[in-house]
């Protein structure tokens, strides 16, 4: 979102996990989410540190403490994308490119909506982690998430009730029960050497309509799990992948 405001030159270092934009590379990284380097944090001597609301609890107060000044983004929906770019934008100096930004992401999810309008809505099971290779500590989705008002844009619904986080731990069970018309697995280790092909896992739960079908889908794309303007890059994603009879 700094990136997609104009802000992105005034950023002097990012966490662990960051890689977009690619210039991310050059810079400092501070370690994980939840415990990065704070004496490193602290050498940089920011005026402002973006945390998300989930870091929050474990941040806050020692950035507090720090006399760091902070501000906390809430990033569980779709409403959350636009509220944070504004706030984003306001905390920069950047109001008029937050609002340009906010304006182009709300055209491109209506317009990936409108693909797909009048179509059937196939009931959707989207992994977001599982054991590299097997079918364990499978963990999907829910009703209410971020994940599943996309999934809602690009033409499908989500198979799982809400939940208070959005996600749930999912058994084979809970699988064959709900037999989704389609999968979305999204590997979050594409490249680990205990990852094999994504089928493999799947031709366990032969059963399953989505497996028979061939509805199970790859996806990799390091975006996907990002509350931010490239959610229209989801909602594309997952729209080719739910209706691919829509070129």
């Amino acid at each position: 979102m700094l990136y997609g405001v104009g802000a992105f030159p005034r950023v002097v270092a990012v966490s662990s996990y960051d890689t977009y934009p690619p210039e991310t590379a050059n810079l400092p990284h501070l370690g994980n989410l939840q415990s990065p380097s704070f004496e490193k944090l602290a050498g940089l001597r920011p005026d402002l540190v973006v945390v998300t609301k989930v870091q929050a609890p474990f941040l806050v107060d020692v950035l507090k403490d720090l006399k760091l000044r902070v501000l906390t983004m809430r990033n569980q929906s779709i409403a959350q994308i636009y509220e944070s770019i504004a706030t984003l934008g306001q905390a920069t100096g950047t109001d008029a490119a937050a609002t340009r930004l906010i304006a182009t992401t709300r055209a491109g999810l209506t317009r990936v909506s409108s693909m797909t309008q009048g179509s059937t809505k196939p009931r959707v099971v989207l992994i977001v982690d599982r054991t590299p290779g097997t079918l364990r500590d499978l963990y999907a989705a829910t009703d209410g998430s971020y994940l599943a008002e996309v999934v809602a844009i690009a033409g499908g619904r989500i198979a799982l009730p809400a939940t208070e986080i959005g996600y749930r731990k999912l058994s084979k069970e809970d699988l064959i029960v709900i037999d989704p018309d389609v999968i979305l697995d999204f590997n979050q280790a594409p490249n680990s050497r205990f990852a094999g092909s994504y089928m493999d896992a799947w031709s366990e739960m032969p059963e399953l309509k989505a497996v028979r079908t061939h509805r199970v889908y790859d996806v990799n794309e390091d975006f996907v799990p990002h509350a931010s303007q490239r959610v229209v890059q989801t909602a594309e994603l997952f729209a080719k992948r739910i209706h691919p009879e829509i070129k």
